[in-house]
């Protein structure tokens, strides 16, 4: 054999002259180089080893051999051995000795071994060929020197005298490890089960001892380890570019695509293989593994046309996989929603959306196949409902496909799916003998126990009737009926083949003293009474009541035409009965009658009062109100109340028909009743708005008294008058017990007892009253009062009366010139429609006085040392007396402010108001007062 049977001297001597012709020629190299060894190659050793041995390995997939001798790492291969071409592609970074079908056999991948060594070495049966960094430095030392030693180690070959290749092995890749080799084999041992998957071109892969085997029959791979077997399913389509993608290529690039899928555990984290590992990141069921064109560090996708088309037929292959699984596994391979990983990720998760929906690979119910774009699911796993709407539903799936494993698969590809409305109106006008909607019924039913909302679709099921007709609900129709109650026409009778208790959960019932009574029929007969109740009046009075006598009432049976003692026909809640207590205290004009005592003797009470007849007051409930439409007297200014309507409704009726004189009489009867007394006090409740404004205690409303221990209202409201009505009573229907605003009427009257001259009203009080009406003064608008209540306690025309807002001011302003208030002057301003006082009033201070620091004031000092404030910076006026001019005159005056300067008497108050506006701490200006005259603890803690 030659001692350089590759030619290697002459490729050196090419290299080195285009090095010592250019430097920058050196410099390009070694940059590239440096690229692929610190960029793109140094995590894919052992991918770039395992694709050169598939590429040597031809038409018989190969044996790769990695293994450690003298902390040297050793890639032995099977298949083609070392030739010129492949020289010549290790020593060049910018060519391959690749043809278009093969993936890595000494191309540009082959910089992955700078990872670990710097004088690799490669040895054939046919030769053998070393790199060295060292070697190198040595053949260009001042360009070596120029990069501080750092060379392109894989532009110049040596030949290698080795011939020791591995006995059954044709060529061996030979790497010297810079570093220890600890972990190196674990590494290429987690790496090569997915290695043999991706490439075909090898059958087995060795690791130290460890090796693992790749066989495929019938679509699937098994991959052998030490750790078991792996199965993947896999699925392969190839074929040629086309020529408008390839345009100046003398031959059309191959390009494959397989599928392959984990037939043991689902995949994790994986990315596209090209077909070694990258790092474009997929996140879906199966691993792509195609020939795609990848950027120089085979870590991404070059994009393109060419790209897009092999991902694209990719997608396409996607259904074929699918398909090739079990009918009912098949949903285990579809994308589910997510964010896509990787632009790649994205447009195959798209790509294979769109090739499943259109692919007829679903199982229909008849055993047929379809296309998720033509299918539909029940959404209720019942197999007997499947099987009765297969005929009935087109397109619609298995029973298997009904279960929750496949829900978020089906929705992914856009499967609608019929719930229970869906399926009723699928069935809306369908034929079929009885016996067959009873069971659809029966598997219906369970849905029914569980489901609300099912149950309220169901309402629309057709149900077959005795006389041949389909009707479209159940609502209305008799089921299990006796004969003798067919006397009442219109009653529609389901068939009995068809009869099912699910039937009766639906609307239609039993005949039965109750399902008699609320049948369509009864109910219209009660409806139309009123027409003309002497054709069958007292016959149907008599049916109904018999009816009402086993069944109970019914709210709709007030409507039932009773005869009344003036003998005319009325309402039956329009009657009143002839011994009820409630005749004593309406009206003499209520607008209701007396039931005539025939009637009256002849059905007992409660049956009567169960058809609404009026036995006390009525009480209205209603959990659900939309609106102030409940027959209630003043209803509406009571819903006004509320920023939000009001949830519950729960009111007594007819109110207003109370005569005014026998108020006491009427709530008496109210507190002995349970149903009406609950509506009195419920809370925020209609009926106790109601009594509190329109009820009379002689002559006036509720609300306008007060209790008798109620003594915190004292001159505002007077006493309740004596009128035999327990406190609690009183207080329910609105007798004050404490100070509260409700609305703008509250506000109003309020408004009114604080400017009548008449009230004797404690200075507490209207404090308390005036900051009330501060709360709510921005959400009422009322009529501003005549007369107010100032500071001297009086009643003084609201014409002359200011609001006090800045608290200097009261030094120059008669007591009954300013409103009775403390804070929130601009809201009672405005409630009040009174002008602020700073509005209206100045002044200024007459002569000079000594600026002082707040500082140098010593009791002022010790005083906030005491209460723990913080001494203002800054300083103040100090008069030895403090004189104001304002309102055409000379007033004295503790403090004043003017143009934010603060003046102060020299006196305790005057400091200590001062300092309590200076410090934010306004509420404390007594508490200053006091330690300012006398600055100790005693009078702290006194």
């Amino acid at each position: 054999m030659s001692a350089d049977p590759f030619g290697t001297e002459a490729l050196r001597e090419s290299v080195l002259a285009a090095w010592r012709g250019s430097p920058t020629r050196f410099r390009e190299d070694a940059n590239a180089e440096e690229d692929l060894r610190l960029g793109g190659y140094r995590d894919r050793l052992l991918v770039e080893l395992a694709q050169n041995a598939s590429d040597a390995a031809g038409g018989a997939p190969g044996v790769l051999r990695l293994s450690l001798v003298d902390n040297e790492l050793r890639a032995a291969n099977t298949g083609a051995p070392l030739d010129a071409a492949g020289v010549a592609a290790l020593a060049s970074l910018r060519a391959s000795s690749k043809v278009t079908d093969t993936v890595g056999q000494f191309g540009v991948g082959f910089a992955a071994v700078l990872a670990v060594t710097e004088e690799p070495r490669v040895v054939s049966r046919t030769g053998a060929v070393a790199f060295s960094a060292a070697r190198t430095r040595e053949a260009v030392p001042s360009l070596a020197s120029a990069r501080g030693g750092d060379v392109p180690v894989l532009r110049l070959v040596w030949p290698s005298d080795e011939t020791d290749v591995p006995d059954g092995f044709d060529t061996e890749v030979r790497l010297p490890l810079k570093a220890h080799a600890d972990g190196l084999l674990a590494e290429f041992a987690a790496q090569a089960p997915d290695l043999l998957l991706a490439l075909p071109g090898l059958r087995r892969i060795e690791v130290g001892a460890q090796a693992w085997e790749r066989t495929e029959s019938d679509g699937v791979v098994v991959l052998t380890g030490p750790s078991g077997a792996q199965r993947w399913l896999v699925h392969r389509v190839g074929g040629e570019l086309p020529s408008s993608l390839v345009a100046g290529v003398e031959s059309r690039p191959h390009w494959s695509v397989c599928w392959a899928w984990p037939m043991d555990e689902p995949l994790s984290g994986d990315v596209l293989h090209a077909p070694t590992p990258t790092d474009e990141k997929l996140s879906l069921p199966a691993r792509l593994i195609a020939t795609l064109p990848v950027e120089p560090s085979r870590r991404r996708v070059l994009a393109g046309s060419a790209a897009s088309f092999v991902l694209d037929q990719a997608a396409s292959a996607y259904p074929a996989l699918v398909a090739s699984l079990p009918a009912i596994e098949r949903t285990r391979l579809v994308p589910l929603p997510g964010f896509p990983l990787s632009e790649v990720d994205d447009q195959l998760r798209i790509g294979i959306t769109e090739a499943l929906r259109t692919a007829a690979w679903l199982p229909l119910a008849d055993g047929e196949w379809t296309a998720p774009s033509t299918a539909k699911v029940l959404d209720l796993a019942s197999f007997e409902l499947v099987e009765l709407l297969e005929d009935v539903v087109p397109g619609l799936l298995d029973y298997e496909l009904t279960l929750p494993p496949h829900a978020k698969a089906l929705a992914a590809l856009g499967v609608p799916r019929l719930g229970v409305a869906e399926v009723v109106s699928a069935l809306a006008g369908v034929g079929g003998d009885p016996a067959w909607w009873h069971e659809v019924y029966d598997a219906l039913s369970p849905v029914a126990d569980v489901d609300s909302t099912a149950r309220e679709a169901m309402g629309a099921l057709p149900v077959p009737l005795v006389d041949g007709r389909l009707v479209s609900s159940p609502r209305g129709v008799l089921v299990g009926t006796d004969s003798e109650l067919f006397s009442v026409p219109g009653l529609r009778i389901a068939h009995p083949d068809a009869a099912h208790p699910l039937l009766m959960r639906l609307g239609a019932t039993e005949a039965g003293a109750d399902e008699l009574l609320d049948s369509d029929a009864v109910r219209e007969a009660v409806h139309r009474s009123m027409d003309d109740p002497e054709l069958d009046g007292l016959d149907l009075v008599r049916t109904v009541l018999r009816l009402v006598s086993r069944a109970g009432g019914r709210p709709w049976l007030a409507e039932l035409a009773l005869p009344s003692a003036d003998g005319e026909w009325r309402r039956a809640d329009e009657l009143v009965l002839p011994d009820s207590a409630l005749l004593s205290v309406l009206e003499s004009d209520a607008p209701f009658g007396v039931l005539d005592a025939s009637v009256a003797e002849e059905w007992p009470r409660s049956v009567l009062t169960d058809v609404g007849v009026i036995d006390g007051f009525s009480v209205v409930e209603d959990d659900s109100p939309t609106e102030p439409d409940h027959d209630l007297a003043d209803e509406g200014y009571w819903w006004d109340t509320f920023d939000v309507p009001p949830t519950r409704v729960l009111g007594i009726r007819d109110l207003d028909l109370v005569a005014r004189d026998k108020w006491p009489e009427a709530l008496a009867m109210m507190a002995a009743d349970p149903v009406a007394w609950r509506a009195v006090t419920e809370p925020d409740g209609y009926t106790g708005w109601w009594l509190a404004r329109y009820a009379a205690l002689e002559g006036l409303p509720p609300g306008s008294w007060r209790l008798a221990d109620a003594d915190g209202l004292d001159g505002l409201y007077d006493v309740v008058p004596s009128v035999d009505l327990p406190a609690h009573v009183l207080a329910a229907a609105g007798v004050r017990t404490s100070l509260t605003v409700v609305d703008e009427d509250d506000v109003t009257d309020l408004l009114g007892r604080l400017g009548d001259p008449a009230r004797k009203l404690s200075d507490a009080l209207v404090l308390r009253v005036h900051a009330l009406l501060a709360e709510v003064a921005d959400v009422v608008s009322v009529e501003p009062p005549d007369r107010v209540r100032v500071l001297t306690g009086t009643a003084e025309s609201a014409d002359d009366v200011l609001v006090p807002d800045l608290p200097w001011l009261l030094g120059v302003l008669p007591p009954s010139q300013v409103l009775a208030s403390a804070g929130a002057s601009a809201e009672l301003a405005e409630l009040l429609a009174l002008p602020l006082a700073s509005e209206e009033v100045s002044g200024a201070v007459v002569g000079e006085g000594d600026e002082v620091v707040w500082s140098e004031l010593g009791a002022v000092r010790l005083a906030c040392d005491l209460l723990g404030v913080e001494l203002p910076g800054g300083s103040l006026i100090v008069h030895d007396e403090l004189v104001v001019a304002a309102e055409d005159a000379e007033h004295s005056v503790s403090w004043w402010v003017e143009d934010a300067v603060v003046h102060a008497a020299d006196t305790p108050e005057g400091l200590a108001r001062a300092l309590a506006w200076t410090t934010g701490r306004w509420d404390d200006r007594h508490t200053f007062a006091a330690l300012i005259a006398d600055p100790t603890p005693s009078v702290l803690l006194g």
